[in-house]
């Protein structure tokens, strides 16, 4: 599908400006020196990064830092890739590539754009995730580019689901963070890669300061 030219540069230019901030919101969030005294901070998370929760564990164990997972007014969220509308300060710690994935016995090997699109529009066998969902939302964009996955597609909750019934069924075809690619799957096209965030209301200080740091530091 070609896209329309203007389309095109609004969104090189949209996501130019979203780096450029970002890139400033690093200078800004270099670490605190930890104190002694224990101190909690309140985080939620995208379940497409559980991937990268032992790291953030560690930081907080090396920092004395007790995290309190809760969807109440978090100090701190973590997805892959700015939101639609970046409303809160945004630091990298981190990236992912997406990839589309089946089984290793699968007959399908490499695909184009134009396959993979074809594939989640009109398939009869493929797993995508809620709408709206942060990795859904990057696949819709960068895959699908407006056209809409079939109605036959069944959805996972997160990527261990996916990965479940990709490994029980080898017709079977979906996406997942590459970080979570094991031996009974194999890779058939990359969506792009991209950075995973932590979100703050409003400019960190103290412990989640320190936190965003280490994590940049790892």
């Amino acid at each position: 599908m070609v896209k329309d030219f203007a389309t095109e540069v609004t969104e090189i230019l949209r996501r130019t400006f979203f780096f450029f901030l970002l890139s400033s919101f690093l200078i800004s969030c270099s670490p605190t020196r930890p104190t002694s005294q224990t101190q909690t901070i309140t985080i939620n998370y995208s379940p497409f990064i559980e991937f990268q929760m032992n790291e953030i564990y560690t930081c907080a164990n090396d920092l004395s830092i007790i995290l309190k997972i809760s969807e109440e007014n978090p100090e701190l969220y973590i997805q892959i890739d700015e939101p639609e509308i970046l409303i809160n300060n945004a630091y990298q710690i981190g990236e992912e590539e997406i990839v589309i994935v089946t089984k290793s016995q699968s007959q399908l090997q490499m695909l184009s754009l134009n396959e993979a699109q074809n594939l989640f529009a009109s398939g009869e066998n493929i797993w995508v995730y809620a709408e709206g969902e942060d990795m859904q939302r990057l696949f819709d964009q960068f895959v699908m580019e407006g056209r809409s996955v079939s109605s036959f597609a069944k959805v996972a909750l997160n990527p261990k689901i996916m990965l479940q019934m990709l490994e029980e069924n080898p017709n079977a075809i979906g996406f997942t963070p590459k970080s979570l690619l094991n031996q009974n799957l194999k890779l058939v096209y990359s969506v792009g890669t991209f950075p995973v965030l932590a979100l703050t209301e409003t400019e960190p200080q103290g412990a989640v300061k320190s936190l965003i740091g280490c994590l940049q530091d790892s």
